[in-house]
C-alpha cells in the first residue's frame, strides 16, 4: 500500500496509510464478530444495543456503524434474524404455541414478533406452524436450510405469489 507524506503546520511529517488504519480495522472486526457471536449465544436474552456495545467497549453508536458496515444490516436486524430462525425450528416441532414460541425466544411483543416474521417469512407465524407439519419428516440442518428465513424483507408477499 502506497504511503502518503504529510506534514502539519509545524512542519513535522507523517505517514498516511500505514498499519496502524489496517490493525484498528482488525481490531474493530473481531470486535463485531464478539458481538454476533454473543447474538448467536444468548439471542433469547433481552439484549439491545447499548449492552451490546458496553461488551465490547464500543459506543452504541460507533457499533451500529461497524456492525452495518462489516455485515450489511443492523445489530437490531440480525438479531431478529436469529430470534425467527430459532422461532420457525420450534414451531415446526409443534409442541409450543406462536405466543409460547414469542416469548421462548426472546421477544416481549406478540405483535412486533409476528409482523417482524411474517417480513422475514412471508407467512404468519400461525401459517407457517400449520404448513411446518409437512417439514416434520424433513432432517432438522435440511429443514433449517430449507425454510431458512429471508432477511431485508426480501420475502415476497402472500399476494405476489
Amino acid at each position: 500500500m502506497k504511503r502518503a507524506r504529510l506534514s502539519d503546520r509545524r512542519g513535522r511529517i507523517s505517514q498516511v496509510g500505514g498499519s496502524s488504519g489496517r490493525s484498528a480495522r482488525l481490531r474493530d472486526l473481531a470486535l463485531l464478530r464478539r458481538v454476533r457471536d454473543r447474538i448467536d449465544r444468548e439471542y433469547a436474552q433481552p439484549l439491545d444495543v447499548e449492552a451490546l456495545a458496553r461488551g465490547v467497549n464500543m459506543s452504541a453508536g460507533h457499533l451500529s456503524r461497524r456492525f452495518r458496515a462489516a455485515y450489511g444490516e443492523s445489530v437490531y436486524a440480525y438479531l431478529m434474524t436469529r430470534r425467527i430462525e430459532r422461532a420457525m425450528a420450534l414451531l415446526r416441532r409443534g409442541d409450543l404455541s406462536v405466543t409460547e414460541v414469542c416469548f421462548e425466544v426472546g421477544c416481549s411483543s406478540l405483535g412486533t414478533f409476528s409482523t417482524r416474521f411474517t417480513e422475514l417469512v412471508g407467512v404468519s407465524p400461525s401459517t407457517y406452524r400449520r404448513a411446518a407439519a409437512g417439514t416434520a419428516a424433513l432432517v432438522p440442518c435440511l429443514a433449517k436450510q430449507v425454510t431458512r428465513p429471508v432477511r431485508n424483507r426480501e420475502a415476497p408477499s402472500p399476494s405476489s405469489s
